[in-house]
């Protein structure tokens, strides 16, 4: 049981799913099952808590064999088997067929008592290949006679594989999202770590005799004050991202805004109100720059100013690394607007001759919004995709007509994370999906510029 405690030490919150690995699949001196189903959300640890388990058990026990192979590399068959076989007999092997991967298998086996697993990540990706290939692996201790198992890892769950021959029975195991209490005592546990990344960036950028000051300081945060602080970044991000990984990474950029007052001596540690209204406007506007790796560092901001706003040097690089299709620009312009102005506004911003207006008191004082209240700091909403294509049209000087191509790059700009889907994510043809869009407001206006639009014409904010 020293394997399941370093590794309930290791993940926290898993002792279940770590609990039902080890008593299905620990040691070869007893019958593996034929094959196991892991599925669960991005970022829930099944990948990681299987990798080092196997790698554990492969340590402790010279007859444990174990593969761990990704779906997404090994995109054809004879790919996918000759890795396979390379990791078990440390050879270069190749095999044509199933039945020469079999009896590559068989030959391989030599002596009593060895249990072989192989870990398949990205499982789904094996419905792409050949339709028996699936059918095949899941009866892969039938047609050897070893005592093998096969764990398929993926992201969605069992009933959407179809297979005209039909699935064997297997054993399936889920990791479900993390609770909030459950992810806040996960990210505390980067406390120490956060703590270093503080003091790296104060030196990085102060220095002199406030600096010594600046370390006493960080020296007296404690770990309630960091849960704190935790709960805080949570009640805005949770909602909107349940990605771990991404959270502690997250957590831990915003940990250094959130010292800024008190490190400055203008708010008092112990004044939590006070630094939440500090924290909340940017912690409400990184939600649209989550997944996004860029930071506004002294040297990235370049002299070239636009309408008031500082161009960021990182935000270029990245809108040309993504090298967009002209009318991939266009989608993701008319996304953003869809994301950050209400429906009700869509008939003024966007039809030429959509009548007089008139000016009601209620109409003027919305208008003269404070920063938080602005869409672009409130962060995104959902749209429908007929009003994005409805928006995507308006703002296009040129007709082009509804094609296949045209719907890919949506798909496209999906993959990219430039859009993420809210809800109806398998009903995207029917009209019931929900989308919105996931970069910030430089990155759009960046945009424009290369394709010669002007963003502030269409947003509520600024019209």
């Amino acid at each position: 049981m020293k394997t399941v405690d370093y590794l309930e030490r290791k993940y926290p919150c898993r002792g279940d799913f770590i609990h039902s690995l080890y008593n299905l699949i620990s040691t070869p001196d007893e019958d593996f099952p034929p094959s196991i189903y892991i599925n669960g959300h991005t970022g829930t640890g099944k990948t990681s808590i299987v990798k080092n388990f196997l790698k554990i058990c492969k340590q402790k026990n010279k007859k444990y064999h174990a593969v761990h192979v990704n779906c997404v590399e090994c995109y054809t068959t004879k790919i996918l088997f000759d890795h396979i076989l390379e990791e078990f007999v440390r050879t270069e092997v190749r095999c044509e067929t199933f039945k020469d991967f079999v009896e590559t298998l068989r030959q391989f086996d030599v002596g009593s008592g060895n249990g072989y697993v192989v870990a398949l990540d990205n499982a789904d990706r094996l419905r792409d290949m050949e339709s028996n290939v699936l059918p095949s692996l899941l009866r892969l201790q039938e047609f050897t006679g070893l005592n093998i198992c096969v764990l398929l890892i993926s992201q969605i769950p069992l009933e959407k594989y179809h297979c005209k021959t039909g699935l064997t029975e297997l054993i399936t195991l889920y990791c479900p999202q993390y609770t909030k209490l459950e992810t806040l005592k996960i990210l505390s546990y980067n406390y120490e770590e956060t703590i270093k990344l503080l003091k790296l960036r104060i030196k990085d950028l102060d220095g002199g005799s406030d600096l010594e000051k600046k370390y006493v300081i960080v020296d007296q945060i404690t770990q309630d004050f960091f849960n704190n602080y935790l709960n805080v970044f949570l009640s805005v991000f949770y909602k909107a991202c349940r990605d771990v990984p991404e959270l502690k990474i997250t957590a831990s950029k915003y940990f250094v805004t959130y010292m800024e007052p008190v490190l400055s001596g203008s708010v008092e540690m112990n004044d939590v109100a006070k630094l939440w209204r500090k924290i909340v406007t940017p912690l409400r506007s990184a939600l649209s720059q989550v997944y996004m790796r860029f930071d506004k560092t002294q040297d990235d901001v370049i002299s070239d100013r636009t309408d008031g706003h500082v161009e960021n040097h990182s935000i270029r690089k990245m809108v040309q690394a993504f090298e967009l299709p002209f009318y991939g620009k266009y989608l993701l312009i008319a996304a953003f607007l869809a994301s950050h102005n209400s429906a009700k506004e869509d008939k003024r911003l966007f039809v030429k001759h959509h009548g007089k207006q008139r000016k009601r008191m209620q109409t003027v004082n919305a208008k003269a919004k404070v920063v938080e209240k602005m869409s672009t700091s409130l962060g995104p909403k959902s749209f429908s995709l007929d009003r994005l294509l409805a928006i995507f049209y308006a703002i296009l000087d040129e007709k082009v007509g509804l094609t296949c191509n045209l719907l890919s790059q949506i798909s496209t700009l999906v993959h990219l994370k430039l859009l993420g889907f809210v809800s109806g994510e398998n009903n995207i043809m029917d009209g019931s999906a929900r989308l919105q869009c996931t970069v910030g407001l430089e990155f759009i206006l960046y945009i424009g510029k290369i394709v010669g639009f002007n963003v502030y014409q269409y947003l509520c904010d600024f019209s």
